[in-house]
């Protein structure tokens, strides 16, 4: 698989080309994967630091593709506040998915791909992380004028996103529960939450039941494995039916990672 197909695949790309220093980013394992294989193309070293529970399957692809991961913290924002520390330490540039504008930019190849589509987009539901996928898709539909509102969706066991958003103000907790691990953000990237103000018209926050049961519909019906994080917008949509019936909605739909542990307890059973 070539992750540079995908929009956090195409951010690093944009990213790396643009630097010949050495990198360091945090990840939860799919913008750490983009990042290795932009920066494998151009043999530029790069360190990824996961946390000690990250998702083992995302662990050896980010290795294969050619990264050294470093395993520190109890979770993804642990993990990031070692990488900043480090990658200072040692000289390393440190990349920060939805900090640095590449990362925004390769999401908002998404918005430029539903363009095409011939008919208008009521919605666009999106899965929120840490700001750069809602970014960069609701930045090229508001700056084209369209009428289609922006919604975005965490998980109600890592709500900082969406909390600093209606707030107003950074939001953050001690812990996150959820299984969407891609999503699971503890500390929000203040940037991001200033530019969701801007795109980011409605948001919704769905619990790991309904994550669960959106993963099964889409493998049902589409026949295609997607991790918790990736389901969240159809968990949304379904959970609020009200709001999308008799509308053109685009879900997103990303991230495939799951073990065999996972995809046989969640998925097969």
């Amino acid at each position: 698989q070539n992750p540079i197909r995908s929009f956090k695949g195409r951010g690093a790309d944009l990213l790396v080309s643009r630097t010949d220093q050495p990198l360091m980013c945090a990840s939860a394992g799919n913008f750490g994967q983009a990042m290795a294989y932009a920066c494998r193309k151009r043999s530029i070293p790069l360190k990824v630091v996961a946390s000690v529970h990250a998702n083992p399957f995302k662990i050896e692809r980010m290795r294969a593709l050619g990264a050294e991961v470093i395993l520190k913290g109890e979770d993804f924002d642990s993990a990031k506040q070692f990488a900043k520390e480090e990658a200072l330490r040692i000289g390393y540039r440190f990349a920060e998915d939805s900090r640095d504008v590449e990362t925004v930019i390769g999401a908002g190849t998404i918005g430029l791909e539903l363009f095409e589509y011939p008919d208008v987009i009521d919605f666009v539901v999106v899965p929120v992380g840490n700001g750069a996928l809602i970014n960069g898709i609701g930045k090229a539909f508001k700056e084209s004028n369209a009428t289609t509102k922006i919604i975005g969706v965490q998980a109600s066991g890592a709500p900082a996103m969406i909390e600093s958003w209606k707030e107003k103000k950074i939001v953050s907790h001690a812990t996150v529960n959820t299984i969407a691990d891609g999503i699971a953000v503890r500390i929000p990237v203040p940037i991001a939450v200033d530019e969701m103000h801007d795109v980011m018209d409605e948001a919704l926050l769905i619990n790991d039941e309904a994550i669960l049961s959106a993963m099964k519909v889409i493998h049902r019906t589409l026949g295609l494995v997607v991790e918790p994080s990736g389901a969240v917008a159809l968990a949304a949509v379904i959970q609020q039916w009200n709001l999308f019936k008799d509308k053109t909605v685009a879900i997103i739909v990303c991230g495939s990672n799951l073990t065999d542990e996972q995809l046989q307890n969640w998925l097969i059973k």
